[in-house]
């Protein structure tokens, strides 16, 4: 086949996620068994306008909110006909793909935003972005979707989308499970961390309010930070870890390497991950693939990626006192964290970009 891909960022994009990886993994698969792809993405500064990266191609245009326009420009001048499937990414915005392609076309959506629109633009914007998504979702009811989590798909439904219209396929990851868990040495001290952007809708205060009170209660405890903090939310957090008083025992690190990266997810005890929402919540799953359990707050997608009091704990309340709590429980009960080790471990070893690929071309 050859696969036409709409979607505002790749994985080099400094802002790209969890999306991203699927998204490439998924493409590298599909090149690899001898389909073509082609991804439309927005550019950023620094960038090549076109690449190839294991057999797929992206070509870059515009920018964060431009790439809408300028890809059904390049599209009708470049692109028409190419294709013999279209895939329309919901990452925020649609492309409206099917106002103006004439090849068969579908929606792949990681999540909606809703709530999320509060916490990433500033007023009036957010409102607008808030109240113009079920119009706009409204106009794609007829199309087929792909997601990858249940949250997503009842989402998908409260909109009026037919439940046999939405299909989910697993995610993969880009790292690979350790081979054997009991190889793997934790920090001496019970270290808990927090690795993703560091920005208002990931609630990475609300984390370090949790370590404030769990250290009440566990003088040992460290706190390690992996991420870039991003724009004045980011300042707040680093002002706040300047003043702490317990900074001695805070750590941050900025943006990670993979092989940094690797080595926190393996030696940390716990991941915290205090999203308003996630499509899945790769970074809980990349973290139990290294035997390490997380404490999430109990939202959409990190609901799918935790099976509750077996790879990891949901918090009853999304506040920082729930998580210290539970920080608490599994520092204390020695045998709950070993089998929520062992669980998690387990679980993500099940994920495999074959499964992943196997699912996606049988859906599309």
């Amino acid at each position: 086949m050859k696969i036409l891909w709409f979607t505002w960022k790749d994985k080099k994009n400094l802002l790209s996620g969890g999306a991203e990886l699927i998204n490439e993994g998924i493409a590298k698969k599909l090149a690899e068994n001898g389909h073509e792809v082609i991804f439309l993405v927005g550019g950023f500064k620094g960038c090549k306008k076109e690449e190839e990266i294991d057999g797929y191609k992206i070509i870059r245009i515009g920018n964060r909110w431009t790439v809408y326009w300028q890809a059904y420009r390049y599209y009708k001048k470049n692109l028409k006909g190419w294709a013999d499937i279209v895939i329309d990414e919901v990452n925020t915005i649609p492309f409206f793909c099917k106002f103006y392609v004439k090849e068969k076309n579908l929606v792949f959506a990681y999540q909606l935003c809703r709530e999320i629109w509060f916490y990433q633009m500033p007023f009036p914007l957010s409102l607008i972005g808030y109240l113009t998504e079920p119009v706009y979702l409204r106009m794609l009811l007829d199309r087929k979707v792909i997601t990858e989590s249940e949250s997503t798909k009842a989402d998908l439904q409260k909109y009026s989308f037919k439940k046999e219209n939405i299909s989910i396929i697993p995610i993969a990851l880009d790292i690979e499970p350790v081979k054997n868990i009991e190889n793997i040495e934790k920090y001496p001290e019970f270290t808990v961390l927090s690795l993703g952007s560091i920005r208002s809708m990931k609630r990475t205060i609300d984390q370090l309010r949790a370590f404030e009170i769990a250290k009440e209660k566990i003088p040992e405890l460290k706190f390690k930070i992996a991420g870039e903090a991003e724009g004045s939310y980011g300042k707040k957090f680093l002002k706040l870890i300047q003043n702490n008083k317990y900074k001695e025992d805070i750590e941050y690190l900025g943006k990670v390497d993979i092989n940094k990266k690797l080595e926190l997810l393996q030696k940390c005890h716990l991941i915290l991950v205090t999203s308003v929402k996630e499509g899945w919540g790769l970074v809980v799953t990349e973290a139990n693939s290294q035997g390490t359990p997380a404490i999430v707050y109990g939202v959409d997608g990190l609901r799918d990626s935790v099976k509750d009091g077996k790879t990891g704990l949901v918090c009853s309340e999304n506040n920082p006192a729930n998580i210290a709590e539970n920080i608490v429980k599994v520092f204390e009960d020695k045998a709950l964290y070993e089998r929520l080790r062992v669980d998690s471990w387990q679980y993500a070893s099940g994920f495999s970009w074959n499964r992943t690929y196997k699912e996606f071309v049988k859906n599309i």
